[in-house]
């Protein structure tokens, strides 16, 4: 129970958050939600009168559905024919009076009946917002689609029946396809309906962004509840629920963290008579967890093939996630360094200073906990989590601290906030690492398996998992399998995985290492670079050196007299800059010991020579580049 106890504890140091309209980087609106409230996708917006007369109607864009709306514990958990009005907004067959009139189909009792009860009880209540009873006088006449098809928002056929689905057939009457069928998946009878009302000065306020709505019917519902019982959360006796949330992830979850609404299955049967046996919640603890874990997600958590990747503090919510990258953590520093060479010791001296920031924030009275929760679900119905942790602030900045200075390596596949690609030295992303391994069209399924086990290499400073740094080697070791946009990505992934398990090895060439794999990774590199320098910028084929170097990694010896002999023209092409690169092929391959000149498949470790070779000769022209034009 401690993941929800923390959950609450974060709602509850969040409350001047409540309502308050957030926008994610696709502009979708998200919110804290109160106590007793929901979210639910609006097709139709009804503006009434403040005398409860309508006023007007539309249609609502896709992109402005959500809607904030009380709810009760029934009516949050209703589903197939089961009556269980929410208390103000809902879909034609609640809020509509005259729905049989026009042809809607009710299978056993009215819901409207329901529906208007329970809009009555709240308007007669003490703690009723002048707009319910403006919603409610106008709702009680009974005439809500008359309206709605008078204002053309929703059509009849001849016999003035709702119409099902549209056909060209209707055009003669109707003209073009009216707008609410762009929104609605299924028949107009299954639209969704949410109010605003006009004040008696002419404003209008929107009902479902009211603080002084949400704050009415939470007192209503509140006197309302159940018997008190042991909540197992909180530790104190409360009104209890055994209806827990749904719509976790989006507006149409239906996947319950907390469920045994069954007496046939074995969720608590065998063990427990009743299911508050088990365990028991109560109704305002699961209400603000709930509430807490779904804003969070919208804010900062991550969604691969529905399964949440979720990271916060619960004072502090804007903690550095441990599936991202360095640059996403700390940009400026990381990827503005012009020199990458610096040694280990300084560049974990660097991330440290990256993460100060963090630190800072860390309360007077330190212990500040970190949670990581990942949740996902096997059924439309049930959700678990599959790992949750909470953790000291400080032992888990210190474990990112370390991972982003050991899985490290220079990359060049992120672009700035101007759309420009940049490099940055540190740590790969887990997704960008999936992609690595598995391709980018690996299944999401795979990648966010991947990510999870990715999770306690980074958090617990475990090993990461060898299969996945050899799949990732063996597909950087096939360039002509792929762009070479991919390929480099790959190969920059692949030297940061094989970095974190060999210590000992940098970007910046190190020409003091006689290992035989790392030596063969030189000169794979440099005849790349010297057939790459023959060929000129205008030509984009791939080198000899690229072409083999899959059979390179299995034959190195035999692969390795077959590119030395096609570099031979391209030698002479480039005169004395080919004696050059020669020369420094010589220079390596004379420091392989005879017996290891072999066809003994090479490691993963010639990745990383060749690598670094290659960045070598590249920074040497860019020097040389820079001394000419100056001169």
């Amino acid at each position: 129970m401690s993941w929800l106890l923390n959950l609450f504890e974060t709602y509850e140091a969040n409350l001047d958050l409540i309502g308050k309209i957030e926008k994610k980087h696709n502009e979708q609106e998200y919110t804290l939600l109160p106590v007793s409230h929901t979210t639910q996708n609006a097709h139709i917006e009804v503006e009434i009168t403040a005398d409860g007369e309508f006023h007007s109607a539309t249609v609502i864009e896709k992109s402005n559905a959500s809607t904030l709306i009380p709810c009760t514990e029934d009516s949050a958990n209703r589903a197939g024919s089961k009556i269980a009005p929410y208390p103000l907004h809902d879909k034609l067959s609640y809020v509509a009076g005259d729905y049989a009139a026009y042809g809607g189909e009710i299978k056993k009792e009215e819901p409207y009946t329901y529906y208007i009860k329970q809009l009555e009880n709240w308007a007669n209540s003490p703690y009723a917002a002048d707009k319910v009873k403006s919603i409610y006088q106008y709702l009680r006449k009974g005439r809500l689609i008359q309206d709605l098809v008078e204002q053309k928002i929703l059509v009849v056929d001849a016999d003035d029946r709702l119409i099902d689905k549209w056909d060209k057939k209707y055009e003669a009457l109707y003209g073009p396809k009216p707008e609410i069928f762009s929104v609605i998946s299924g028949e107009q009878a299954s639209a969704f309906v949410r109010f605003n009302v006009y004040s008696p000065n002419k404003i209008l306020t929107k009902v479902w962004k009211d603080q002084e709505m949400y704050d009415s019917f939470i007192r209503v519902y509140s006197s309302q509840l159940g018997e008190e019982d042991l909540c197992y959360v909180s530790g104190r006796r409360l009104p209890a629920t055994d209806k827990h949330a749904n719509k976790i992830r989006n507006a149409a979850d239906k996947a319950k963290l907390i469920s045994a609404n069954d007496t046939s299955g074995f969720t608590f049967r065998g063990r427990f008579n009743l299911s508050n046996e088990a365990a028991s919640i109560s109704y305002d603890v699961s209400q603000k967890a709930h509430n807490a874990l779904k804003w969070l997600i919208n804010r900062q958590g991550k969604i691969i093939d529905d399964r949440v990747f979720l990271v916060w503090g619960n004072d502090d919510l804007d903690i550095p996630g441990a599936s991202e990258d360095l640059f996403t953590i700390a940009p400026a520093p990381i990827a503005t360094k012009e020199r990458i060479s610096y040694t280990n010791k300084e560049f974990a001296s660097e991330v440290a200073k990256a993460f100060d920031g963090y630190r800072n924030r860390l309360s007077a009275s330190s212990g500040d906990k970190v949670n990581i929760l990942i949740l996902d679900s096997a059924t439309t119905g049930r959700m678990a989590v599959l790992y949750y942790r909470n953790m000291d602030k400080e032992l888990y900045l210190d474990r990112l601290v370390k991972w982003h200075s050991t899985c490290v390596w220079l990359h060049r596949y992120r672009k700035d906030d101007k759309g420009v690609y940049v490099q940055f030295y540190g740590a790969p992303a887990s997704k960008d690492i999936a992609f690595a391994a598995y391709g980018p069209k690996a299944n999401e399924k795979i990648v966010k398996g991947l990510m999870a086990r990715m999770l306690p290499c980074i958090i617990d400073d475990r090993n990461i998992p060898l299969d996945i740094v050899n799949s990732a080697y063996y597909r950087a070791s096939n360039p002509v399998s792929m762009e070479k946009w991919e390929w480099e990505k790959t190969l920059s992934i692949t030297c940061a995985l094989i970095k974190n398990r060999q210590e000992g090895f940098s970007v910046a060439l190190d020409a003091d290492i006689n290992n035989r794999d790392y030596l063969f990774g030189r000169l794979l590199a440099v005849a790349d670079v010297l057939e790459r320098r023959a060929l000129g910028a205008e030509e984009t084929r791939a080198t000899n050196a690229i072409r083999y170097m899959n059979s390179f990694s299995r034959h190195p010896a035999r692969t390795w007299k077959t590119i030395q002999n096609s570099l031979q023209p391209y030698q002479a092409r480039l005169g004395t800059k080919g004696t050059y690169y020669s020369k420094i092929i010589d220079e390596v391959a004379s420091r392989i010991p005879i017996a290891e000149f072999n066809n003994k498949p090479l490691s993963e470790i010639y990745l990383l020579g060749f690598y670094s070779q290659r960045h070598e000769l590249y920074q040497k022209k860019e020097i040389n580049d820079a001394a000419a034009v100056s001169e």
